[in-house]
């Protein structure tokens, strides 16, 4: 309202008034006067029409209360709505949670690259390295203290048992054995002097000149005399023992391999640090030759069955061999059976420390496979290889080792052709622990065993040659 009294006020006042120069002048006051009621008798009548006006804004219509069940529906069915909702996000969340855990798992497995070993053609003949050995072998030192006169023998000679080797002076030990043969004679006067005291004093308690006291005493210092000299004997045959060792003895037929004294160097008694060792010597005829047999072959290794050596500085050459005793238990670290075997060497063609091999005519079919060396797994059980089962769960098997090629290994039991082994295992790797798998890259793995297998035959015409 009291914008339109504004309004309204506002075009009074803007309407012109007329007047005349004097006319206007007289009149002014009175114009004015009449000017201002009529004003406000037009504002006073547009206040009254704009009450009688209808008013400009109009209500929203009203709209009728829904019925309960109807309003019913309408809330289950929202609930539904935001139900479905909430399900299918936490379906999300859950498949989500799903994956990533599934993916998480994968992730932890470890990747192994495996390879399949390759067959080996069976040997008609075992070949197995091995030392030539002494058949006896002994350090021989002094028995008794002094000086080295001379020795008769030097290294390579070729003695009999009892040949004399050297001489010993012992000037200590010789004054030593003439006081105890003198101490030994004072001990047969004594007991000569203790006798006739002993039998004079019997006598004298017979009269009873004597008391049983004094007769008791002399007849126990002739107990006394037969025990000084019997001491006194003793020591003098230890002395003449050690007289005896004054020349050194071959105590069995062979060859000397060591000369370790020259004349005129001091000897002492004893072995060790405190002893000086004079000689070593050997018995050369026959060698012994220890070796190891892989288990698969123990069945086939018998007592008294013949083979043969060879050696490669004599190539084509056969030295005829018999196996002579077997330890008759299977080496748990090694799986191996340690045998001996003798060969004759009468003409001393072979030397003893040479290397050779031994080739033992087993005629069987074992099954032998190759597989890399970066393959096997070093471990305190013994040497092991790791192969993947059909669930992809690993299994730590024992393996019989036999020959070494350098890159890869013949094995004799434990794995074959089928199986998966792991090459390159990490020292993680445990029994029953599940891995993926992939084949070993093209070279790895693959080539080696075949290169063992050539090398193998190789062998075997180098063996079947001679």
């Amino acid at each position: 309202m009291s914008g339109n009294k504004e309004r309204t006020r506002a075009t009074i006042d803007e309407q012109p008034v007329e007047h005349g120069g004097n006319g206007a002048s007289l009149h002014g006051s009175g114009a004015h006067h009449v000017t201002q009621v009529e004003r406000d008798e037009e504002i006073a009548l547009m206040e009254e029409h704009s009450r009688h006006q209808p008013p400009t804004i109009q209500r929203p219509p009203e709209i009728p209360p829904a019925s309960p069940r109807k309003a019913v529906m309408i809330v289950v069915t929202v609930l539904v709505i935001l139900g479905i909702a909430g399900g299918a996000t936490l379906l999300q969340h859950v498949t989500h949670d799903r994956e990533l855990a599934k993916e998480t798992a994968i992730d932890t497995v470890p990747t192994v690259a495996i390879v399949h070993p390759l067959a080996e053609k069976p040997d008609q003949e075992l070949v197995l390295p091995g030392s030539l050995q002494a058949f006896e072998e002994s350090p021989i030192y002094a028995r008794t203290s002094g000086y080295l006169l001379r020795w008769y023998h030097d290294i390579g000679s070729h003695v009999k048992e009892g040949e004399l080797l050297a001489d010993i002076d012992t000037p200590e030990v010789d004054q030593e054995l003439n006081q105890a043969r003198a101490a030994r004679q004072q001990a047969v006067a004594q007991l000569e002097l203790a006798k006739i005291s002993s039998d004079r004093w019997e006598n004298l308690r017979k009269t009873d000149s004597v008391s049983a006291q004094e007769a008791d005493t002399q007849t126990s210092g002739y107990k006394q005399a037969i025990a000084n000299l019997a001491a006194a004997d003793a020591n003098v045959r230890r002395l003449e023992q050690l007289e005896g060792f004054k020349k050194v003895y071959a105590p069995f037929t062979g060859v000397l391999t060591k000369r370790n004294v020259d004349p005129g160097a001091l000897i002492t008694v004893g072995t060790g640090a405190a002893g000086h060792e004079l000689f070593d010597m050997s018995r050369v005829d026959p060698l012994r030759v220890f070796t190891s047999v892989p288990q698969a072959y123990s069945p086939f290794i018998k007592v008294g069955a013949e083979t043969y050596i060879t050696l490669q500085e004599l190539p084509g050459q056969k030295f005829k061999a018999r196996i002579a005793r077997t330890a008759e238990a299977i080496d748990q670290t090694s799986l191996t059976l340690l045998t001996e075997v003798d060969v004759p060497n009468k003409d001393g063609r072979l030397l003893s420390g040479s290397f050779g091999e031994v080739h033992f005519a087993v005629g069987s079919n074992v099954d032998k496979v190759t597989v890399p060396v970066n393959s096997m797994l070093f471990r305190s059980p013994g040497a092991q290889v790791a192969v993947v089962g059909p669930d992809n769960k690993i299994e730590l098997r024992h393996i019989n080792i036999g020959r070494d090629y350098g890159t890869s290994l013949e094995i004799l039991g434990g794995v074959s052709v089928n199986d998966r082994v792991v090459i390159n295992p990490p020292d993680s790797l445990e029994a029953g622990q599940l891995v993926n798998v992939e084949a070993a890259p093209p070279g790895e793995g693959q080539t080696q065993p075949v290169q063992a297998q050539s090398a193998s035959q190789n062998q075997q015409k180098g063996s079947s040659g001679q």
